[in-house]
């Protein structure tokens, strides 16, 4: 993946830990420039530490729920790199792990799941459309295996991850003809929350493994990474409007 995105600027929310930490060093290790986005000083990190491996990185500290964070993270990647060719909307809500029902869910924990995912990813695409429209670029999204199959424990962090998907298909519908693509990503990985919930009850990493046909729950570096790395690149040139399932094969009819 070395060269995969040699010259290209991403911006990534969601870059403080986990998942967008991740997707922000592999996408500079394939040679892109990386806009760090995040509301807190893990953000930084990342891009410190994507910077002290010799990559291109800025961090710049932004909530994707405030329209001025937004617009002022796709300014410094004009005003730093010259340009952006691609956004990967990671951040979710602090509350995406908190299990409920749908009866004990209070309004404030629903505008926050909608605010976090769906309205940033669209303050995300109104803020970045005419900078991906001047390279072709790509717009992806991380959705989950909840939005396609549903969830009894996580029914907010459901719809909101379902919601995305609808948003992707109107997008590429739209985008299309300016040559912008727009996907969005399935995975399943082992993020730290997930880390977290193996430590506290063992059995389960038994559990999960076996539910998925390749015999292991994704590693972000290795499993999803790559994926998206590729999705950014010119060989997913033709991909728009889909949803990208990458679960080693557990839920085969999606």
């Amino acid at each position: 993946m070395t060269a995969a995105l040699h010259d290209r600027v991403v911006l990534v929310t969601g870059a403080g830990a986990g998942l967008g930490r991740t997707l922000s060093l592999a996408c500079a290790e394939a040679g892109a420039a990386v806009v760090v986005a995040g509301p807190g000083d893990n953000a930084r990190a990342t891009a410190d530490r994507i910077t002290e491996g010799g990559g291109r990185a800025i961090f710049v500290r932004s909530d994707v729920t405030v329209p001025d964070d937004v617009n002022e993270a796709v300014a410094v990647a004009m005003e730093r790199y010259g340009g952006l060719d691609a956004v990967v909307h990671n951040a979710t809500s602090r509350l995406s792990s908190r299990t409920t029902t749908i009866d004990e869910l209070t309004g404030a924990d629903w505008d926050d799941h909608v605010a976090v995912s769906l309205r940033g990813a669209y303050l995300c695409a109104v803020a970045s459309f005419d900078l991906l429209r001047a390279r072709r670029g790509r717009f992806v999204v991380m959705t989950s295996p909840a939005a396609l199959e549903g969830s009894r424990t996580l029914p907010a962090y459901a719809a909101v991850k379902g919601a995305l998907r609808g948003l992707v298909k109107s997008l590429a519908v739209e985008w299309g003809p300016y040559g912008v693509t727009t996907l969005a990503l399935s995975p399943l990985a082992m993020t730290p929350a997930l880390e977290r919930a193996c430590l506290d009850n063992p059995a389960l990493r038994t559990r999960l493994d076996r539910m998925v046909p390749l015999g292991r729950i994704g590693d972000p570096d290795t499993d999803i990474a790559p994926v998206v790395v590729f999705l950014l690149g010119d060989g997913a040139r033709y991909i728009s409007g889909q949803t990208i399932v990458v679960d080693g094969g557990r839920f085969t009819g999606l």
